[in-house]
């Protein structure tokens, strides 16, 4: 379905403009966040503004966990996912600048096992290629295996090899978190240490990001962590945290505004902090150079914009002849964003607990007209409405699907045609089995994750996933000679938007 993706294409609508804006920090800010987050159904958001050296707002609002009066505070932790990669880039520009790697090195010079299905491209592959999201995968593409999954990292990039990219090689933008997870491996294997101890010494520590982590562990444990959450038929429904310590490269970052705001401020202040150098002016630059284009032309409602581009862990693009560094992020039950406005000094972090929302892009982009003295509009409001329109068709593909299964439709095999093990090159192992509710899917590298399986026509299976996060869907049977020969498994899009085709192993 088409449940929230990591980058919101969102329209905005100036139908409500006028000729200028109040402070909208000082006088508006909180009304606003508080009245869109009912709206929104967000039980927490946590802001942080930084503008000319200085914090100009470090806000909390809504409560960590539903049903709890806890409040969310400038220190409550969020997984702030995606935000994650420019941490990651910005360490491998340090140590290009270091002159301990160069970001156009070979990978397989620090990574000799390294490989991509294609032996030609896995000997041209670089650490640039891998960092600005050009080697030939397709937007999450492998994640359905990748994220949350009990495999090693070593293990999870040795897999890339069994990937077949639907995009040609440094020809077309594909988001892949798992150049990222490759990006951590060279990181260790130039410095000798792990990338989280480098994450911790070389920002953390000197950044004075004190409650900042990269452990599932830390936040699973943390008494001031916001809880995650999702919206399941219209109503909020708590999830479990994401453990992507495997992956965490490119995503593992458990954060609070407080600590953000002191990245911010080392970003805006060519890498220095607290009157000291913390990441040289030179790799700052280096992760904000244009490597790749991630989208070739404006839209018509986004006239404002001409260009969207990819550096190291950062999106650049230009808003109302404005240069705009920013990144999005998104985890089970958390969404955020991290803007930079170099050329105003000004820079933001919006953190929230739920996935189902599109406000944290929608405040964004209120925040860029207001630093860019646009003319206001409710822009949550235009992003509210086309929100829900797709949630409403959305769940009225659901209702659909699960009112096929109570018209007592029935397959054409039995049951005991269906059971068994089935493999995919991608992912590995999947297992159906019948117990006293009826089919059940389940997963080798998932283990926590079942799917409930109903006949929803001859040959196809309604599957309801135990975890929200990967959705409803149907799935169609391959059978051959009264035999099943496969299925083909998707999840929601929030994941991975390519079909698994799992062939059966038994029969």
């Amino acid at each position: 379905m088409r449940k929230l993706l990591f980058f919101v294409l969102a329209f905005v609508s100036i139908a409500e403009s006028v000729p200028a804006q109040d402070d909208f920090i000082k006088d508006s800010l909180d009304t606003y966040i508080v009245r869109e987050m009912n709206q929104w159904q967000i039980p927490g958001v946590a802001i942080g503004i930084v503008k000319d050296g200085k914090i100009v707002a470090l806000k909390g609002y809504g409560v960590r966990e539903l049903g709890k009066s806890d409040k969310v505070d400038e220190n409550t932790l969020f997984q702030i996912a995606s935000n994650t990669k420019a941490f990651t880039g910005t360490a491998l520009a340090m140590l290009d600048n270091e002159k301990r790697l160069s970001i156009d090195d070979k990978v397989r010079k620090y990574l000799p096992w390294f490989a991509l299905k294609d032996p030609c491209v896995t000997e041209m592959v670089t650490i640039k290629d891998v960092l600005c999201h050009r080697i030939g995968f397709s937007t999450f593409q492998s994640d359905f295996l990748n994220w949350n999954c009990n495999m090693t990292e070593e293990a999870l990039i040795k897999n890339m090899r069994n990937v077949t990219p639907l995009n040609e090689f440094r020809y077309q933008y594909g988001y892949c978190n798992m150049g990222y997870v490759t990006a951590g491996a060279i990181i260790k294997a130039v410095t000798d240490t792990s990338w989280q101890d480098f994450f911790q010494h070389r920002f953390f520590d000197k950044l004075d990001m004190n409650r900042t982590s990269v452990h599932y562990s830390k936040i699973i444990s943390d008494a001031n962590a916001a809880r995650p959450y999702t919206l399941v038929k219209g109503k909020l429904t708590r999830l479990d945290y994401a453990n992507i310590d495997n992956i965490g490269a490119c995503a593992a970052i458990n954060s609070c505004v407080n600590d953000m705001a002191h990245w911010l401020l080392m970003q805006l202040n060519n890498g220095r902090y607290a009157g000291r150098e913390v990441v040289p002016m030179a790799a700052i630059k280096t992760t904000r150079n244009s490597y790749m284009i991630s989208k070739e032309s404006a839209s018509p409602s986004r006239a404002f914009n001409h260009f969207t581009n990819y550096g190291l862990g950062w999106v650049l693009e230009d808003m109302y002849g404005t240069l705009v560094v920013s990144h999005n992020g998104g985890s089970n039950g958390f969404v955020s964003n991290t803007t930079l406005l170099p050329e105003l000094n000004t820079g933001f972090v919006i953190l929230t607990n739920t996935d189902a929302n599109w406000f944290y892009v929608a405040l964004r982009q209120q925040l860029i007209n207001y630093f860019t003295k646009q003319p206001y509009s409710n822009i949550s409001a235009a992003y509210f409405k086309r929100f829900a329109e797709n949630d409403k068709k959305d769940q009225e593909e659901v209702n659909a699907l699960e009112e096929k299964t109570k018209s007592n439709s029935k397959l054409a095999v039995g049951d005991d045609m269906i059971t068994g093990k089935y493999k995919n090159e991608v992912y590995g192992e999947m297992e159906i089995r019948k117990n006293k509710k009826g089919l059940t899917m389940y997963f080798s590298h998932h283990p926590t994750l079942t799917g409930a399986l109903k006949p929803s026509g001859a040959e196809t299976l309604l599957c309801t996933f135990s975890d929200p996060t990967y959705g409803i869907h149907e799935f169609p049977l391959e059978i051959k000679g009264g035999k099943v020969k496969s299925i083909t498994v998707k999840v929601n899009d929030f994941v991975d938007y390519q079909p698994y085709r799992f062939e059966k192993t038994e029969q």
